[in-house]
């Protein structure tokens, strides 16, 4: 294996690199990610040794390991999430490897953001897999970590797809900020890397059905990063999904009509009605997808 075309050379085994090297990669791509447009973001090819994420695949979870979350809506549909503490030994240690100082110091030189933290608690992040038919629509992240009271700022994201072709499906999609035009779109390749800023309108997805011939899934790693710079000022927002012009996508009035509520009924009677209809619609769901699977 030839190391030098590698983009970040951290150790297989050992899952350790100098802090000096990491931060001077972050350095060198620094121009072309805020150079991006229409937000900062960079695409990094052959990003690990291949060996580690041969590894992750060795660690995947099966069908029949435990879920953090699965999401079976219209706007994310067959995704599955896999919290890292979980996971067996190897793929958790290079998840702590990714909260490490090292690899702060290569996404801070990277970005131009200091000050970032990492997420112990993974809310969001982890392993992904989204299974085939499945998909995720064009949106904007939860802006706000409550349990740590801090502003979401990066999103790194690492695809594990060997041999994966166009045609499978799973793009990662950037849209304008207008959502008038996709502005970049990513075969979710092996040991591909993107990295952008998230914001109330940094719009991505991979609404494109995942269409594996062989029924494989369309598998990635996730992790988020924050800043302490939350005020009393800002207002906190969850996944904000966003319809394409002349598609399909349904709009979430799951996710609109709290929100509307939220700003006109007093904090403890919304808090009261929306634990009851999130129970409610969580048994409908179920009825629901019961009902489809006989």
């Amino acid at each position: 294996m030839n190391t030098a075309e590698i983009i970040y050379p951290l150790e297989v085994d050992s899952l350790k690199i100098d802090a000096n090297i990491s931060k001077s990669i972050g350095q060198t791509h620094h121009r072309a990610y805020t150079h991006a447009k229409p937000f900062k973001y960079i695409k990094l090819d052959n990003f690990l040794a291949p060996e580690i994420l041969r590894r992750v695949l060795a660690d995947f979870p099966s069908s029949s390991s435990p879920l953090d979350q699965i999401y079976m809506r219209a706007q994310e549909r067959l995704k599955l999430s896999y919290k890292p503490d979980l996971l067996p030994d190897y793929t958790r240690s290079l998840f702590f490897f990714f909260n490490s100082a090292p690899f702060i110091a290569f996404l801070e030189a990277l970005t131009g953001i200091r000050g970032l933290i990492p997420d112990a608690h993974f809310v969001g992040g982890g392993l992904h897999e989204v299974r085939n038919g499945g998909h995720l629509d064009i949106h904007a992240d939860f802006n706000h970590h409550a349990a740590i009271n801090c502003e979401r700022r990066i999103n790194v994201l690492i695809y594990l797809n060997e041999d994966w072709k166009s045609e499978y499906g799973g793009q990662f999609e950037i849209w304008s900020r207008d959502m008038k035009s996709k502005m970049a779109s990513f075969d979710p390749a092996f040991n591909r890397c993107v990295i952008f800023n998230t914001s109330s309108d940094s719009y991505h997805g991979n609404p494109n059905p995942v269409n594996h011939p062989e029924g494989r899934s369309r598998k990635s790693i996730a992790l988020y990063y924050y800043t302490a710079t939350w005020d009393g000022t800002r207002r906190s927002h969850t996944t904000q999904f966003k319809a394409r012009p002349m598609s399909s996508d349904r709009f979430d009035w799951g996710i609109k009509v709290p929100e509307f509520f939220s700003e006109i009924l007093p904090p403890f009677i919304f808090r009261v009605l929306y634990r009851w209809s999130r129970s409610v619609m969580k048994r409908v769901r179920y009825v629901v997808e019961y009902s489809k699977s006989k």
